[in-house]
């Protein structure tokens, strides 16, 4: 995985893209991690835009991803600022908590013979 280099902006700058803060990225990184143990996610990349900050996550390098959690500050009023869309276009969860929303993709637990 690639470091990430903050950006320092003067004080009252207009940020011209919507990025996911250091809080939000370590949640969904551990999730990423967890998932990269089972075996189940293999790559992820992150994407920077005007109107969104998308985490796209792959099975395969060279496939479309399977999951993309979304973070886009004009539905944090409405339906809120966190999705997660599944690789049909499907959305999975919709919230203003992201731990809420991510929990859609956790392996959930099995018993153990």
């Amino acid at each position: 995985m690639a470091d990430i280099e903050p950006i320092a902006l003067p004080a009252g700058a207009r940020v011209d893209r919507v990025t996911f803060d250091r809080r939000e990225l370590d949640r969904i990184l551990d999730l990423y991690g967890r998932m990269v143990a089972l075996g189940e996610w293999r790559d992820y990349a992150i994407d920077f835009t005007r109107d969104k900050a998308v985490f796209s996550i792959f099975r395969r390098a060279t496939e479309v991803p399977i999951y993309r959690i979304e973070k886009d500050p004009r539905l944090a009023r409405k339906q809120g600022a966190y999705t997660v869309v599944s690789q049909t276009g499907l959305i999975l969860k919709r919230g203003h908590e992201l731990a809420r929303v991510i929990a859609v993709l956790e392996k959930p637990l099995r018993a153990v013979n």
